[in-house]
């Protein structure tokens, strides 16, 4: 077990599940550091200039880490040029099947390499994965996903899919760790919400690696967001995670988005003023959508060169039931009838 700490912001900070700490360029995970916000391009990855264009689009929306499919043998090929147009944005490779992939992504100066167990099982093979990421210090992050365990797992678990799960990555870190590798990051991804949930909280009992959180092909848009706000939600609330994606069948800069609110309601990080506004009613005196919204708006762009904005709690409410109360509050500002 390695050396692990938990650091809070303020008093009434979530406690931390204490973790080592992995260094993925110059993002740091786990450690108690703060939570860092994952997406993934979705251009094709030979598509270089697309590519590039896709991580620098999530880098300017706050995405933290920037991970690259590497399904081929051109996409692997074309890695070095994506690593230098990319500058210092942090690069994940994901690696199925293939590992001489991931050597040539560890080559070409990727951060982090990224692989599912139940994909890659020679022991000669991730050797020399191993071998390769030890000589570069580049970190493995062991990505298990219910839809492709290992087969043993599979069949010991006799159903129950989030033990699989949990056992899949166990077998995954102990052959890792029998090389001497422990610069490990761990997710643990179920489309299944409470079957995610049940994983992460079971592993957290077995290791001190971090874990990168995330409800797997969660959908579209509106219900992925609500999937990941509960899933990934619930464990951040429980101090579980040290870092995330948002997983969306859509544009990746709305998975950023949503991750930026989920870190936000929790009050882990800050990305934009928290306006409290009440759903408005019979009682509402004032026209709370427009004023709110008109409020949001503004303090977005105040926040770009006043950072201080994001430490505000703004209150716009419609009546004297709650309003008073709300916009007493000792962070607060308050507006409304």
């Amino acid at each position: 077990m390695g050396s692990a700490m938990t650091v809070s912001i303020d008093p009434h900070a979530i406690p931390r599940r204490p973790s080592r700490t992995v260094k993925v360029g110059n993002v740091l995970i786990g450690g108690g550091h703060p939570i860092s916000i994952q997406s993934m391009t979705k251009t094709d990855t030979r598509d270089v200039e697309g590519t590039i264009r896709q991580i620098r689009a999530l880098a300017t929306a706050g995405c933290e880490i920037v991970r690259v499919a590497v399904p081929t043998q051109f996409a692997a090929a074309v890695l070095p040029q994506i690593r230098k147009e990319a500058n210092k944005v942090p690069l994940v490779a994901d690696i199925h099947f293939h590992p001489q992939f991931a050597i040539a992504a560890i080559e070409a100066g990727f951060d982090k390499i990224r692989w599912n167990p139940g994909n890659i099982r020679r022991m000669d093979q991730v050797r020399a994965v191993v071998d390769r990421a030890k000589e570069r210090q580049v970190p493995i992050r062991i990505g298990v996903n219910v839809g492709s365990l290992d087969p043993e797992c599979e069949r010991v678990c006799g159903g129950d899919w989030g033990e699989a799960i949990v056992q899949s990555a166990l077998k995954s870190v102990r052959l890792l760790e029998e090389f001497q590798f422990h610069d490990i990051v761990l997710s643990l991804k179920s489309s299944d919400v409470r079957q995610m949930i049940a994983a992460y909280r079971r592993m957290s009992q077995l290791c001190d690696y971090p874990f990168h959180l995330g409800v797997t092909e969660a959908g579209l848009a509106e219900m992925a967001s609500v999937k990941s706000a509960i899933g990934i939600g619930s464990l951040l609330a429980e101090g579980i995670g040290d870092t995330l994606r948002v997983s969306i069948t859509g544009d990746p800069i709305e998975e950023v988005k949503v991750a930026q609110r989920i870190l936000s309601a929790l009050e882990l990080r800050r990305f934009e003023t928290n306006v409290i506004a009440c759903p408005s009613c019979g009682r509402c005196e004032i026209d709370v959508v427009g004023i709110a919204k008109q409020v949001q708006n503004r303090l977005s762009e105040m926040a770009k060169t006043e950072p201080r904005c994001l430490d505000l709690t703004v209150a716009v409410m419609g009546c004297v039931v709650n309003g008073p109360g709300e916009s007493e509050r000792p962070d607060g500002r308050g507006v409304g009838g």
